[in-house]
């Protein structure tokens, strides 16, 4: 069993940065994959940033190459996604999650069936 919480949502101005964390716990989260998604209202839940095990292989949605990077901290047992030049169209609540038992793809493809354990989410949002 593996448990994800994130932290670090908030308001911020559009052009601002917010760095989020997720800490897992009940196994060591540098054994597997990790991720990022969202979910804006009434829409549905989209992938944001992947890293790999090793924190050598990221992937990132379009929408946010260039402003978001993924990185890990093993030693922590901790995901981060820093967020730069925020936009409004950025607002959603933002999940983590681990891939425990997901295809080696997972980080590639993004699918959010390949991961198994999600956190609660933690809400940011960007006025213009």
């Amino acid at each position: 069993q593996v448990q994800v919480v994130e932290s670090g949502g908030g308001l911020v101005q559009a052009g601002g940065s917010l760095r989020l964390s997720c800490v897992g716990s009940g196994r060591p989260c540098s054994s597997f994959a990790m991720g990022w998604f969202r979910q804006a209202p009434g829409k549905e839940r989209e992938f944001v940033a992947a890293v790999n095990w090793s924190g050598r292989e990221t992937n990132y949605a379009e929408s946010v190459k260039g402003r978001f990077s993924i990185s890990r901290d093993s030693a922590e047992n901790t995901v981060y996604l820093q967020m730069n030049s925020l936009k409004p169209e950025d607002t959603a609540v933002y999940y983590c999650a681990a891939s425990v038992y997901g295809p080696s793809s997972t980080v590639q493809t993004g699918d959010p069936r390949g991961f198994d354990y999600w956190g609660q989410g933690t809400q940011v949002t960007v006025s213009s």
